[in-house]
């Protein structure tokens, strides 16, 4: 419910400052070339994508990938999606610790983070069914499972607040946007983070419950 409500209030705010348009002109594509021009940065490619709010920093190929709409569009929202998303090139060109430890964990994450549910949840109904301990064996297993996808969005955390905070520093310092688009940027820029932080608590709570289910029916057998 609460993810759904920022989720909700992060669209209604990129909407809303998708119509508070540039002085300067530029794209959101324009914007992250220049971003990573002036940090030093020139293999990196800034590429288009299909989807809504599908941005995202590719370290494999060092690609900033822009949504349609970020990458064509000339308001404070595209330019702090853009620059957000360069920010995550700068941090992979600086080696950013917190960074590189996401990226390390993104292909074990990936294939476990979808099995460990189920695993838990076919561990309970095997060990109530036989009464054996293999099923709580596999319980356990999906119970480490889904702990190292919450500590990925634990770690996502500062990856993303840093992101932000790179971006805004060289909009900022460069007097890339107006007093009113700033504005609009960094408030952009807040809720995107707070989804993050509300995913890194659903996770949290979620290792929780299912950590009471398995150790609780344990201690009542």
């Amino acid at each position: 419910m609460v993810s759904f409500a920022v989720s909700s209030k992060l669209q209604s705010k990129f909407d809303f400052y998708s119509k508070v348009h540039l002085l300067n002109g530029m794209s959101g594509a324009e914007i992250a070339q220049q971003m990573l021009n002036d940090n030093g940065i020139y293999d990196v490619k800034v590429i288009s994508t299909p989807g809504r709010l599908t941005d995202h920093y590719n370290p494999a190929d060092k690609t900033v990938n822009l949504s349609e709409a970020v990458y064509n569009q000339r308001n404070a929202a595209s330019a702090a999606v853009a620059a957000h998303e360069v920010g995550h090139a700068v941090q992979h060109a600086k080696a950013y610790q917190p960074l590189k430890l996401r990226s390390s964990l993104v292909p074990v994450v990936s294939v476990t983070s979808g099995m460990s549910q189920w695993l838990v949840f076919g561990g309970l109904i095997l060990g109530a069914a036989s009464g054996l301990g293999f099923g709580y064996y596999i319980a356990i297993a999906g119970l480490v499972f889904m702990a190292l996808a919450t500590v990925f969005s634990f770690i996502t955390l500062p990856v993303e607040y840093d992101a932000s905070n790179r971006a805004l520093a060289w909009l900022k310092t460069n007097n890339m946007l107006t007093q009113q688009e700033y504005a609009g940027a960094e408030d952009s820029l807040k809720w995107a983070a707070r989804t993050y932080v509300v995913a890194a608590i659903g996770a949290v709570a979620n290792l929780l419950y299912w950590a009471l289910q398995v150790f609780g029916g344990r201690s009542r057998d």
